[in-house]
């Protein structure tokens, strides 16, 4: 199995430097898991690692699409396993980072972004109720009993993966182990950053203050000189929240607010997804830097 590491988190929780910090010390290189760092020109808004930053390490799925292309999950996933194969076969570890939950749950848990002929909601929800009742182990034994190949890839604590290795052999009648599928592939390490919430609004806020001190509004004057409002670009934020304000509805004060908060509500929104719809394993670096060695120790341990 291909050996990912990944780092998720809400914005400005510190999943950048930690990457670089770790990649220098494991032999790794980023692959970007972010919506919007795709977009070229876009540097600031975004919040896009600088040549400095990356101090030398080796960064992908950045600057690749113009402001007017579309970037989907299915885009991504396919691009992401073309570095995947190409990092690890010189002999490197790829390290994805990024807080677009939908591009790295896609990736992992090898949704099936053309269509739903996985999804049985009755029979997933019964898998569910037998697990809560039988317990995890047993769940797995079910797999097992199944898929042999399938099962010894998956972790018994891993009920998500288990069910969804068990709802492509009920609803295809083949082996999830025989699908063409980057799940199988995969032996992922999770690594989620949060900290204290008055902690992560405080750098939220710091964060946008500094964007607009370090030229924001150069990058929002050139997006909006396209004269083309319905670019996929400008649904980000950092840059829709202009769109008043060229309409002369809102003062740029009113600009800088209203991204503060739309920060901090997709905050909330991305580590609720990280919660609910992945399995991860908690660190807080912010308020405890012994927590990057504690990580570095569980990467060492996963490794071997």
């Amino acid at each position: 199995m291909k050996k990912v590491l990944i780092i998720v988190g809400p914005t400005a929780v510190g999943k950048t430097s930690l990457s670089i910090k770790l990649a220098k010390k494991f032999n790794g290189e980023v692959i970007s898991g972010d919506s919007m760092q795709v977009y070229k020109h876009l540097n600031i808004g975004t919040a896009k690692v600088t040549k400095d930053e990356m101090g030398g390490i080796s960064h992908h799925l950045i600057d690749i699409r113009d402001v007017s292309q579309r970037y989907s999950a299915a885009e991504f996933v396919e691009e992401a396993n073309h570095y995947i194969d190409d990092i690890i076969s010189r002999g490197k570890l790829p390290i994805i980072v990024g807080g677009t939950g939908f591009y790295i749950q896609s990736l992992v848990d090898g949704l099936n972004l053309g269509g739903d002929k996985y999804v049985d909601d009755t029979y997933r929800k019964e898998l569910h109720e037998f697990s809560k009742e039988n317990g995890k182990q047993e769940l797995w034994n079910k797999l097992n009993d199944i898929d042999p190949e399938a099962a010894k890839n998956i972790d018994v604590s891993n009920e998500r993966r288990v069910i969804r290795a068990m709802e492509v052999f009920h609803n295809t009648g083949k082996k999830f182990s025989d699908q063409s599928n980057n799940e199988v592939d995969l032996n992922s390490f999770i690594i989620a950053l949060n900290t204290n919430r008055k902690v992560l609004y405080n750098r939220i806020n710091y964060r946008v203050d500094k964007m607009f001190d370090d030229g924001l509004m150069d990058e929002v004057k050139w997006l909006f000189s396209k004269n083309d409002l319905s670019l996929p670009a400008l649904k980000g934020i950092g840059y829709r929240e202009f769109i008043d304000y060229y309409a002369n509805k809102i003062d740029l004060e009113t600009v800088k607010d209203n991204i503060k908060k739309d920060s901090r509500h997709y905050a909330k929104r991305q580590l609720t997804w990280f919660r609910n719809k992945m399995d991860v394993r908690w660190y807080d670096i912010i308020s405890d830097m012994n927590n990057e060695k504690n990580i570095e120790k569980d990467i060492q341990n996963w490794l071997k």
